[in-house]
Protein backbone atom coordinates (compact mmCIF):
# COMPACT_ATOMS: atom_id res chain seq x y z
CA UNK A 1 0.00 0.00 0.00
CA UNK A 2 1.03 3.52 -0.64
CA UNK A 3 1.32 4.91 2.81
CA UNK A 4 1.66 8.59 1.99
CA UNK A 5 -1.55 8.53 -0.06
CA UNK A 6 -3.28 7.02 2.59
CA UNK A 7 -1.96 9.29 5.52
CA UNK A 8 -2.87 12.21 3.13
CA UNK A 9 -6.40 11.28 3.26
CA UNK A 10 -6.81 10.58 6.82
CA UNK A 11 -5.26 13.84 7.62
CA UNK A 12 -7.19 15.95 5.38
CA UNK A 13 -10.13 14.27 6.68
CA UNK A 14 -9.27 14.40 10.07
CA UNK A 15 -8.30 17.92 9.95
CA UNK A 16 -12.05 18.99 8.60
CA UNK A 17 -13.57 17.11 11.64
CA UNK A 18 -11.11 18.69 14.11
CA UNK A 19 -12.22 21.63 12.87
CA UNK A 20 -16.08 20.83 12.75
CA UNK A 21 -16.29 19.65 16.13
CA UNK A 22 -13.67 21.49 18.13
CA UNK A 23 -15.23 24.13 20.43
CA UNK A 24 -12.70 26.76 21.02
CA UNK A 25 -14.25 28.51 23.99
CA UNK A 26 -14.24 25.57 26.28
CA UNK A 27 -11.16 24.04 23.87
CA UNK A 28 -12.78 20.47 23.91
CA UNK A 29 -13.65 18.34 20.93
CA UNK A 30 -17.97 18.38 20.53
CA UNK A 31 -19.11 15.54 19.01
CA UNK A 32 -22.97 16.77 17.91
CA UNK A 33 -21.54 19.67 15.97
CA UNK A 34 -21.74 17.11 13.45
CA UNK A 35 -25.18 17.13 13.28
CA UNK A 36 -25.47 20.91 12.07
CA UNK A 37 -23.34 19.67 9.17
CA UNK A 38 -25.33 17.10 8.19
CA UNK A 39 -28.05 17.52 5.77
CA UNK A 40 -29.79 14.42 3.40
CA UNK A 41 -31.51 16.73 0.47
CA UNK A 42 -27.67 18.66 0.48
CA UNK A 43 -25.60 15.40 0.07
CA UNK A 44 -28.72 14.52 -2.82
CA UNK A 45 -28.15 17.21 -5.05
CA UNK A 46 -24.25 17.22 -4.80
CA UNK A 47 -22.96 14.20 -4.97
CA UNK A 48 -26.33 12.95 -7.04
CA UNK A 49 -26.35 16.20 -9.22
CA UNK A 50 -22.96 15.48 -9.89
CA UNK A 51 -22.74 11.90 -10.68
CA UNK A 52 -25.29 12.73 -13.16
CA UNK A 53 -23.76 14.83 -14.86
CA UNK A 54 -20.64 12.67 -15.63
CA UNK A 55 -23.00 10.09 -16.79
CA UNK A 56 -24.16 12.40 -19.39
CA UNK A 57 -20.11 13.60 -20.25
CA UNK A 58 -18.53 10.02 -20.16
CA UNK A 59 -19.25 6.91 -21.69
CA UNK A 60 -19.41 3.34 -19.30
CA UNK A 61 -16.00 2.40 -19.48
CA UNK A 62 -14.85 5.61 -17.55
CA UNK A 63 -17.01 4.41 -14.36
CA UNK A 64 -15.24 1.26 -15.00
CA UNK A 65 -12.00 2.13 -14.46
CA UNK A 66 -13.05 3.74 -11.09
CA UNK A 67 -11.86 0.66 -9.12
CA UNK A 68 -8.68 0.44 -11.55
CA UNK A 69 -7.53 4.06 -10.58
CA UNK A 70 -7.94 3.25 -6.90
CA UNK A 71 -5.76 0.44 -7.02
CA UNK A 72 -2.98 2.51 -8.86
CA UNK A 73 -3.59 5.50 -6.34
CA UNK A 74 -3.27 3.16 -2.85
CA UNK A 75 -0.18 0.72 -4.40
CA UNK A 76 3.33 1.41 -4.58
CA UNK A 77 4.62 2.62 -8.05
CA UNK A 78 5.35 0.05 -10.08
CA UNK A 79 7.68 1.82 -12.33
CA UNK A 80 11.44 2.48 -11.13
CA UNK A 81 13.35 4.30 -14.06
CA UNK A 82 16.50 3.78 -12.78
CA UNK A 83 15.83 -0.30 -12.88
CA UNK A 84 14.47 -0.04 -16.21
CA UNK A 85 17.71 1.67 -17.14
CA UNK A 86 20.07 -1.03 -15.01
CA UNK A 87 17.70 -3.33 -17.65
CA UNK A 88 18.69 -1.65 -20.61
CA UNK A 89 22.28 -2.28 -19.76
CA UNK A 90 22.17 -5.03 -19.28
CA UNK A 91 20.49 -6.44 -22.77
CA UNK A 92 22.47 -3.33 -24.43
CA UNK A 93 25.48 -5.91 -22.80
CA UNK A 94 24.19 -9.31 -23.79
CA UNK A 95 23.33 -7.87 -27.34
CA UNK A 96 27.18 -6.49 -27.77
CA UNK A 97 28.59 -9.70 -26.57
CA UNK A 98 26.23 -12.28 -28.86
CA UNK A 99 24.41 -10.32 -31.26
CA UNK A 100 20.84 -9.21 -31.52
CA UNK A 101 19.53 -12.81 -31.77
CA UNK A 102 20.50 -13.51 -28.76
CA UNK A 103 17.75 -11.45 -26.89
CA UNK A 104 15.37 -13.91 -28.24
CA UNK A 105 16.22 -16.01 -25.13
CA UNK A 106 16.03 -13.35 -22.80
CA UNK A 107 12.24 -11.95 -24.18
CA UNK A 108 10.85 -14.61 -21.68
CA UNK A 109 12.23 -13.12 -18.85
CA UNK A 110 10.77 -9.91 -19.86
CA UNK A 111 7.48 -9.34 -18.16
CA UNK A 112 6.94 -5.36 -19.00
CA UNK A 113 4.95 -5.58 -22.88
CA UNK A 114 6.25 -2.71 -24.09
CA UNK A 115 10.05 -3.67 -23.58
CA UNK A 116 8.95 -7.24 -25.01
CA UNK A 117 7.23 -5.59 -27.98
CA UNK A 118 10.14 -3.57 -28.75
CA UNK A 119 12.32 -6.49 -28.72
CA UNK A 120 10.97 -8.64 -30.54
CA UNK A 121 10.67 -5.91 -33.63
CA UNK A 122 14.43 -5.55 -32.98
CA UNK A 123 15.14 -9.45 -33.04
CA UNK A 124 12.82 -9.66 -35.99
CA UNK A 125 15.23 -7.17 -37.99
CA UNK A 126 12.50 -4.76 -38.65
CA UNK A 127 13.88 -1.47 -39.70
CA UNK A 128 14.90 1.27 -36.48
CA UNK A 129 13.20 4.31 -37.70
CA UNK A 130 10.06 1.97 -37.83
CA UNK A 131 10.84 -0.08 -34.52
CA UNK A 132 10.63 3.91 -33.17
CA UNK A 133 7.66 4.84 -34.94
CA UNK A 134 5.49 2.19 -33.17
CA UNK A 135 6.97 2.83 -29.78
CA UNK A 136 6.28 6.40 -30.40
CA UNK A 137 2.70 5.53 -31.25
CA UNK A 138 2.41 3.30 -28.18
CA UNK A 139 3.71 6.24 -26.17
CA UNK A 140 1.38 8.90 -27.36
CA UNK A 141 -2.02 6.46 -27.21
CA UNK A 142 -1.08 5.89 -23.61
CA UNK A 143 -0.70 9.77 -22.91
CA UNK A 144 -3.95 9.95 -24.49
CA UNK A 145 -5.51 7.22 -22.54
CA UNK A 146 -4.29 8.57 -19.18
CA UNK A 147 -5.21 11.92 -19.73
CA UNK A 148 -8.82 10.96 -20.32
CA UNK A 149 -8.48 9.59 -17.38
CA UNK A 150 -7.64 12.59 -15.47
CA UNK A 151 -9.85 14.66 -17.10
CA UNK A 152 -12.73 12.15 -15.66
CA UNK A 153 -11.94 13.32 -12.51
CA UNK A 154 -10.95 17.09 -13.50
CA UNK A 155 -14.70 17.44 -14.99
CA UNK A 156 -15.80 16.04 -11.54
CA UNK A 157 -13.70 18.63 -9.49
CA UNK A 158 -15.28 21.35 -11.56
CA UNK A 159 -19.55 20.05 -11.16
CA UNK A 160 -19.40 19.25 -7.31
CA UNK A 161 -18.68 22.76 -6.47
CA UNK A 162 -21.18 23.91 -9.20
CA UNK A 163 -23.83 21.32 -7.50
CA UNK A 164 -22.90 22.93 -4.22
CA UNK A 165 -24.13 26.14 -5.27
CA UNK A 166 -26.92 24.95 -6.93
CA UNK A 167 -28.23 23.33 -3.91
CA UNK A 168 -27.24 26.52 -1.58
CA UNK A 169 -29.10 28.91 -3.99
CA UNK A 170 -32.46 26.45 -3.73
CA UNK A 171 -32.05 27.04 0.01
CA UNK A 172 -31.76 30.33 -0.09
CA UNK A 173 -35.13 30.74 -2.28
CA UNK A 174 -37.11 28.18 0.16
CA UNK A 175 -35.55 30.65 2.99
CA UNK A 176 -36.27 34.10 1.96
CA UNK A 177 -40.04 32.31 0.85
CA UNK A 178 -40.64 32.43 4.22
CA UNK A 179 -39.10 35.03 6.16
CA UNK A 180 -41.78 35.30 9.18
CA UNK A 181 -39.51 33.18 11.57
CA UNK A 182 -36.64 35.03 12.25
CA UNK A 183 -35.04 31.38 14.04
CA UNK A 184 -36.33 29.29 10.79
CA UNK A 185 -34.64 32.15 9.08
CA UNK A 186 -31.17 31.40 10.73
CA UNK A 187 -31.54 28.01 10.69
CA UNK A 188 -32.20 27.92 6.99
CA UNK A 189 -29.38 29.88 5.81
CA UNK A 190 -27.07 27.08 7.68
CA UNK A 191 -28.15 24.24 5.54
CA UNK A 192 -28.56 26.58 2.61
CA UNK A 193 -24.35 26.65 3.14
CA UNK A 194 -23.55 23.44 3.82
CA UNK A 195 -24.64 22.08 0.19
CA UNK A 196 -21.70 24.81 -1.13
CA UNK A 197 -19.47 22.80 1.98
CA UNK A 198 -20.36 19.61 0.72
CA UNK A 199 -19.24 20.24 -3.23
CA UNK A 200 -16.36 21.76 -2.39
CA UNK A 201 -14.95 18.79 0.29
CA UNK A 202 -15.76 16.67 -2.38
CA UNK A 203 -13.95 18.36 -5.39
CA UNK A 204 -10.58 18.96 -3.19
CA UNK A 205 -10.52 15.96 -1.00
CA UNK A 206 -11.67 13.65 -3.47
CA UNK A 207 -11.33 14.34 -7.49
CA UNK A 208 -8.47 16.65 -7.48
CA UNK A 209 -6.05 14.36 -5.40
CA UNK A 210 -7.10 11.25 -7.59
CA UNK A 211 -6.50 13.27 -10.63
CA UNK A 212 -3.35 14.82 -9.47
CA UNK A 213 -2.09 11.01 -8.31
CA UNK A 214 -3.18 9.62 -11.33
CA UNK A 215 -0.58 12.55 -13.28
CA UNK A 216 1.94 11.62 -11.07
CA UNK A 217 1.51 7.72 -11.65
CA UNK A 218 1.15 8.82 -15.44
CA UNK A 219 4.75 10.82 -15.59
CA UNK A 220 6.24 7.88 -13.73
CA UNK A 221 5.07 5.11 -16.72
CA UNK A 222 6.14 7.79 -19.19
CA UNK A 223 9.39 8.20 -18.23
CA UNK A 224 10.00 4.65 -17.73
CA UNK A 225 8.27 3.83 -21.20
CA UNK A 226 10.85 6.40 -22.61
CA UNK A 227 13.81 5.28 -21.31
CA UNK A 228 13.25 1.83 -23.07
CA UNK A 229 12.19 3.51 -26.31
CA UNK A 230 15.79 5.22 -26.24
CA UNK A 231 17.34 1.97 -24.92
CA UNK A 232 15.96 0.00 -27.41
CA UNK A 233 17.05 1.70 -30.69
CA UNK A 234 20.53 2.34 -29.24
CA UNK A 235 20.55 -1.26 -28.84
CA UNK A 236 19.70 -2.01 -32.32
CA UNK A 237 22.00 0.61 -33.53
CA UNK A 238 24.99 -1.26 -31.83
CA UNK A 239 25.53 1.26 -29.41
CA UNK A 240 28.44 0.83 -26.32
CA UNK A 241 26.02 -0.45 -23.39
CA UNK A 242 28.15 2.16 -20.69
CA UNK A 243 27.39 4.93 -23.42
CA UNK A 244 23.43 4.00 -23.40
CA UNK A 245 23.83 4.33 -19.27
CA UNK A 246 25.12 7.72 -19.62
CA UNK A 247 22.54 8.73 -22.42
CA UNK A 248 19.35 7.07 -20.40
CA UNK A 249 20.55 8.72 -17.07
CA UNK A 250 20.57 12.41 -18.81
CA UNK A 251 17.01 11.92 -19.37
CA UNK A 252 16.46 11.17 -15.35
CA UNK A 253 14.64 13.93 -13.29
CA UNK A 254 17.25 16.08 -11.07
CA UNK A 255 16.44 14.05 -8.09
CA UNK A 256 16.81 10.92 -9.22
CA UNK A 257 20.42 11.93 -11.11
CA UNK A 258 21.57 13.05 -7.59
CA UNK A 259 20.77 9.53 -6.10
CA UNK A 260 23.05 8.15 -9.00
CA UNK A 261 26.20 10.83 -8.17
CA UNK A 262 26.13 9.90 -4.67
CA UNK A 263 26.68 6.22 -5.54
CA UNK A 264 29.49 7.37 -7.70
CA UNK A 265 30.79 9.47 -5.39
CA UNK A 266 30.49 6.65 -2.85
CA UNK A 267 32.81 4.41 -5.28
CA UNK A 268 35.61 6.86 -5.44
CA UNK A 269 35.94 7.14 -1.98
CA UNK A 270 35.81 3.21 -1.64
CA UNK A 271 38.53 3.35 -4.02
CA UNK A 272 36.38 2.49 -7.00
CA UNK A 273 37.01 4.46 -10.10
CA UNK A 274 33.92 5.92 -11.65
CA UNK A 275 33.74 4.62 -15.33
CA UNK A 276 32.37 7.64 -17.03
CA UNK A 277 34.84 9.76 -14.88
CA UNK A 278 37.48 8.26 -15.31
CA UNK A 279 37.31 7.24 -19.65
CA UNK A 280 37.29 11.56 -19.57
CA UNK A 281 40.26 11.76 -17.45
CA UNK A 282 41.90 9.50 -19.69
CA UNK A 283 40.95 11.24 -22.97
CA UNK A 284 41.90 14.76 -21.27
CA UNK A 285 45.77 12.96 -20.48
CA UNK A 286 45.88 12.10 -24.18
CA UNK A 287 44.79 15.47 -25.71
CA UNK A 288 47.77 16.96 -23.50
Amino acid sequence: MDILSIIGLILAVGMVLFGIMFDSDTTRVVLGNLHAFWDYPSLAITIGGTIGVMMLSFPPSAFKKIGKHMQIIFRPQKFDPRQSIQQIVELATEARMKGLLSLEDKLNEIDEPFLHNSLMLVVDSVDSEKVKAAMETELDQLDARHALDRSFYEKAASFAPAFGMIGTLIGLILMLGNMQDVNALASGMAVALITTLYGSLLANIVCLPVASKLKARHEEEFLCKQLVMEGVIAIQEGENPRYIEEKLYKLLPAHMKLGKEEEEGSEEESGTPRRFGRRKKNNQDKRS
